[in-house]
């Protein structure tokens, strides 16, 4: 890691450094053979922008494989609205190179830059461009190496070849909201998945999606600001509405085209594509509710589908990563969640409730049990499956947090970690598998940033052999955070408590508490990581007592524990937080009587959630982004946890925030981007008003050109300070 400019403060570097990951290697992949790593990584950790490089390792030696400064000239990045869109849907705050992918054998890179595209040659180094209808979006080579394949902004599919020659459409828009080779906004948004088209394994062939959003309800986002700009149009699938139709068709690379079949009006969503030598393609799709999905597997001279598995959950069902997919010898792979009944403490005597485990499943047999919670599957070998896990025993978890690479046989007899610095129980934040080498990023609560170490496998019983650890730019943080972990309350409530630098008990008393929540869903705070927890610390060095707090909802705990939220956010989450603080007061120095809260995005809505539920407890509140009025969120995310809007309309009215505005007694600040496109800023207006028009005063903070990411230096910075001085004031510290 590197230094820090000496007259940075804690909120301008955080701002500045992204969080900390300028700098930091990134997007790994291993060669077949292990001979090399290749990552992402900028030259300081001041500089944004991503260099492609490789790790030889043999020798450990890192080589830069493409350096944007020079295959640009020098000139500035010029990205289209098309590519900003993406890496907003993504969350990527970086610049220069920021994917790329790899011929199967890993010796050609291909990439994008300013939407033109790249090849790096990583035996030779020898890098190149190639001539390409952009701008381009998501370039893949294929697998021998010959050809790669992209989508553009005229909504195109295009092939072209390595050698330079031969660039053209495999299928074009017939229709003026049609894409081909794009996953749709509700893909990337909320399934995880921001690919549009898949390589044969053979690379004779693609799997391409087709979307038309002409369905899809139009809004409109405006610049106040710059009340001569036109408004951006935007195609989004509020809950209730329509969603994009998503088709999927086999393309030949000589223009032949089959469509694939699947029954699209009762699974409407397509999850998850894999496509390997082990077997036919698979298809994961969902029905619209979520509470259904088959795999299918895809017959590719027909384009004709067969249902290998089904399930079903009362609440609804996930997409994980890395899953489904073939075992090399045709077994299937994936993770599902299994139902049991199983004895569980419970203050004043013993009980039962209804629990169960997300377990990995290797053809029909569960090859994990109650003892772990599966997360995502790495690699899947000729002999064993490489994941991610956490703890599935809340009640015997020593502390809370911690994610492990794992590795089992395929009949679940050989179970082993990939351990780091001798812990095999650490906070994993990324990992891959391929090769015999096994590359994993991890972090610990008292080492700022991340390690990355590359290990080679070694026979059962033999501690990893560490081959390299690859170096990381990140800037040191200016400040350290000193998490104290605790299972909060009856429910053991993951939890970490933050106190001031120098804090001592005697001398300083009871402190403010600001709890710091995100608390909803795929949101987990509460990690064995350093990094993760500088924000809560530096609020806490500004004379609070800070407790963040993952609730029921949050990730990591169990399905029991995901679920128990169905059709109830505002219940769930808001009483886990109650819980959290009046548990933890017992022992921490918590003034119950000063009490705020702040979060973003589901941490703001929970924020404006608490003073407007519960003042008894919450004397300010801080919400940034936060949704307002769920009917205005999207399909996926929104009926997911809270059905349709049309069949369950009482649902929505009880976890909406404008329908309690009338109960607000306490300070609340709403702070939201204007160009936010993802929880648009008429959520905020809407709560504003009708708080107006119950003549509560409140304090609205909008700004101006920024979207949900806040990645505006400036603004991310100021946002820390005005929101400390408006929690000060509020609670009169």
């Amino acid at each position: 890691m590197t230094s820090h400019t000496p007259a940075d403060t804690f909120p301008r570097q955080y701002a500045r450094t992204l969080r900390y990951t300028v700098g930091a290697p990134r997007s790994f992949s291993v060669a077949p053979d292990g001979s090399r790593v290749v990552f992402l990584r900028s030259g300081s950790g001041s500089d944004r922008a991503n260099l492609l490089w490789t790790l030889d390792t043999a020798t450990g030696e890192e080589r830069i494989a493409a350096d944007p400064a020079a295959l640009l000239g020098g000139g500035e990045e010029d990205l289209s609205p098309a590519e900003r869109a993406r890496r907003e849907r993504s969350r990527e705050g970086s610049a220069g190179i920021v994917g790329y992918s790899l011929d199967t054998a890993g010796k050609l890179a291909a990439f994008a830059l300013s939407g033109r595209l790249f090849t790096a040659d990583l035996i030779t180094g020898a890098t190149a461009e190639l001539p390409a209808r952009g701008p381009l979006l998501d370039p893949r080579i294929s697998p021998d190496g010959a050809h790669v394949a992209y989508a553009n902004t005229a909504g195109e599919l295009r092939l072209t070849r390595t050698d330079g020659g031969g660039d053209h459409a495999l299928a074009e828009p017939d229709g003026p909201n049609v894409t081909w080779g794009q996953a749709e906004f509700i893909a990337q948004e909320e399934m995880d998945r921001d690919r549009g088209f898949w390589w044969s394994p053979d690379g004779d062939r693609l799997l391409v999606e087709r979307a038309d959003d002409s369905p899809v309800r139009r809004w409109w986002i405006a610049d106040p600001a710059n009340p001569e700009r036109e408004p951006a149009e935007v195609a989004y699938p509020a809950a209730g509405t329509a969603n994009a139709e998503v088709g999927l068709w086999l393309l030949d690379l000589h223009g032949g085209r089959t469509e694939v079949s699947w029954d699209r009006e009762a699974f409407p969503y397509l999850a998850r594509v894999h496509w390997s030598s082990g077997g036919v393609p698979l298809l994961l799709v969902q029905s619209r509710d979520q509470r259904a999905q088959r795999i299918l597997g895809l017959d590719t001279v027909t384009g004709a589908t067969e249902m290998l598995f089904e399930e079903h959950d009362e609440a609804w069902l996930e997409a994980f990563s890395g899953v489904p997919a073939w075992t090399p010898n045709g077994k299937l792979v994936r993770i599902s969640d299994i139902k049991e009944v199983r004895e569980a403490p419970q203050k004043g005597g013993g009980g039962r409730r209804e629990g169960g485990f997300r377990a990995l499943v290797v053809g029909d047999q569960a090859v994990t049990g109650a003892d772990l919670h599966l997360r995502s599957v790495l690699a899947v070998t000729e002999d064993e499956v490489f994941f991610t896990a956490s703890g599935g025993a809340e009640e015997t978890d020593p502390e809370p947090g911690w994610i492990a690479v794992g590795r089992i046989s395929h009949d679940g007899k050989r179970l082993g970690w990939e351990s780091a610095n001798g812990r095999p129980f650490t906070s994993v934040t990324s990992a891959v598998h391929a090769g015999g080498i096994t590359v994993r990023a991890t972090a610990e609560p008292d080492l700022p940033g991340t390690l990355v170490q590359v290990a080679r496998d070694l026979p059962e019983g033999v501690v990893v052999d560490d081959v390299a650890t690859i170096a990381s730019y990140a800037e040191t943080p200016v400040i350290t955070a000193r998490p104290v972990f605790r299972f909060a309350g009856e429910r053991r409530i993951p939890a970490a408590v933050f106190l001031p630098t120098g804090y001592d008990r005697e001398r300083d008393g009871l402190l403010p508490v600001l709890m710091d929540p995100y608390g909803g869903p795929h949101g987990q705070r509460v990690v064995q990581a350093h990094n993760p927890h500088l924000n809560s610390q530096w609020f806490a060095d500004q004379g609070f007592a800070v407790v963040v707090a993952d609730g029921r909802g949050t990730p990591g705990r169990g399905p029991a524990w995901e679920k128990s939220i169905a059709f109830d956010f505002a219940g769930a989450t808001l009483d886990d937080q109650v819980e959290a603080l009046q548990a933890l007061a017992e022992e921490f120095p918590l003034d119950l009587g000063r009490v705020a809260i702040r979060g973003w995005s589901y941490g703001g809505y929970l924020s404006a959630l608490a003073v407007l539920r519960r003042p008894d407890v919450f004397h300010a509140a801080v919400a940034g982004a936060p949704v307002t009025d769920w009917g205005l969120y999207d399909t996926h995310y929104t009926e997911r946890y809270l059905g349709h809007p049309g069949e369950r309309p009482e649902v929505y009215e009880a976890n909406s925030l404008n329908g309690y505005a009338a109960g607000l007694e306490r300070p609340l600040m709403i702070i939201h981007g204007l160009a936010d496109d993802n929880v648009v800023a008429a959520h905020t207006l809407r709560l504003s008003s009708a708080l107006l028009a119950a003549g509560r005063p409140h304090t609205v903070l909008p700004l101006s050109g920024v979207t949900h990411m806040t990645p505006q230096e400036e603004v991310a910075e100021n946002l820390l300070l005005l929101q400390v001085d408006f929690v000060k004031r509020s609670l009169g510290v």
